[in-house]
C-alpha cells in the first residue's frame, strides 16, 4: 500500500470516528462538518480506485 492510500484510508476511519462521536453527543453542526469531510474523503478515494469498504465496517484496499 502507497502512501497516499495508506493516509487517505487512515483519514476515512478517523473522520468516521468523529462523525459517530459527534452524532452520539448530539452535536448537529459538527455531525454536518464530519459528513461533509468523510463525502469529499470518500469521492477522493473512489476517483483514485481506493477501495474504502465504507459501510461494512472492514476498510480494504
Amino acid at each position: 500500500m502507497d502512501a497516499f492510500t495508506a493516509g487517505l484510508l487512515h483519514r476515512i476511519r478517523t473522520t468516521e470516528s468523529d462523525l459517530t462521536r459527534a452524532r452520539e453527543t448530539g452535536d448537529d453542526f459538527l455531525a454536518d462538518v464530519e459528513q461533509s469531510e468523510l463525502d469529499d474523503l470518500l469521492r477522493l478515494a473512489a476517483e483514485h480506485g481506493v477501495e474504502t469498504g465504507v459501510g461494512t465496517g472492514v476498510t480494504t484496499v
